[in-house]
């Protein structure tokens, strides 16, 4: 099946340097899933509570009364969702790697591990729209209110950039059944080819319960439609303006953008000389690393291709 090692493979494998070791050139760029805050949580769902409105306060004057007032809240249920994934590696080809069974079986491991966090990663930003059995992404969560359109028109071509406020307050990830991911050790046992023919191999189940929470309506902004199109990419003053959307108190704690947006702003920012600067050396800006205080985490779980939005 395609998802196992084939001869190929083995032979490859057999014929790398020791000291190079295992080069990794799939794009598993997914640094918000070890960066935002998790917790765990002993069964797979609970139920939080947000408050929506105050009670009322007002000056009187002596003698005059006072309208009774409370706080209003919203509940809301935080769900956690399974994500899986078993590898089988044929036993023979395993016993025919040169550095042993158990180096082979570690290659597998961290490669569905790096796959898993790609996964999570992906999900993070685009919710139902990557897997509708997932959890709901930043693109559903984001308050109306928090948006800026940088304008761009190619069609096919937007990305966009989140502001999030990671926290028990704001967005956290959730694993159930109180651990994260669970990686079985290989086990013995019968796999099935694309003719439902059996073989011996060694197998390994990927399990784990996992739910984003965002239950603070100021928690995610969105800087969206941003482009190519000249003067409709990323810059620190469009993320001043999505900052500006935030109510003071509720301050993000990170930007979350892909590489090309994060060119935008490196290229963006001034290289012209200034009153530091004997000249202009024509070097540009380093690769940013926060917007006004804010840090960026540059990811690969952002496309370049979203569609753009009315």
């Amino acid at each position: 099946m395609a998802n196992n090692l084939t001869l190929l493979d083995l032979a490859k494998l057999n014929g790398h340097d020791p000291i190079v070791g295992l080069i990794e050139e799939v794009a598993t760029a997914s640094p918000e899933v070890t960066t935002i805050p998790a917790r765990t949580i002993r069964g797979t769902s609970y139920k939080t509570v947000s408050r929506n409105a105050r009670p009322s306060v007002a000056f009187r004057q002596a003698n005059e009364g006072t309208d009774a007032s409370k706080s209003s809240f919203t509940e809301r249920l935080v769900e956690c969702f399974i994500l899986s994934s078993r590898v089988e590696v044929d036993k023979a080809i395993a016993r025919g790697y040169e550095d042993g069974v158990e180096a082979l079986q570690a290659i597998e491991a961290m490669g569905v591990m790096r796959a898993a966090l790609s996964t999570v990663g992906e999900q993070t930003i685009y919710g139902t729209d990557s897997d509708a059995k997932g959890f709901a992404g930043l693109q559903a969560l984001v308050n109306s209110e928090l948006v800026v359109d940088a304008g761009g028109t190619t069609v096919g071509t937007g990305s966009s950039v989140y502001a999030i406020q990671a926290g028990p307050q704001g967005v956290q990830y959730v694993y159930g059944n109180g651990t994260t991911f669970d990686l079985s050790p290989f086990r013995e046992g019968d796999a099935t080819d694309a003719n439902s023919k059996r073989y011996a191999a060694f197998i390994a189940d990927l399990t784990a319960w996992v739910g984003l929470q965002c239950v603070n309506k100021f928690a995610v902004g969105r800087l969206k439609d941003a482009t190519a199109d000249s003067g409709k990419g990323v810059t620190d003053a469009k993320i001043a303006e999505l900052l500006s959307k935030f109510p003071v108190g509720e301050r993000p704690t990170h930007l979350l953008m892909n590489r090309r947006s994060a060119f935008q702003l490196q290229t963006s920012r001034t290289t012209s000389p200034n009153t530091k600067q004997e000249a202009f050396t024509g070097i540009l800006p380093g690769v940013p690393t926060e917007s006004f205080g804010i840090p960026i985490i540059i990811t690969d779980s952002i496309g370049s291709t979203e569609t753009l939005t009315a």
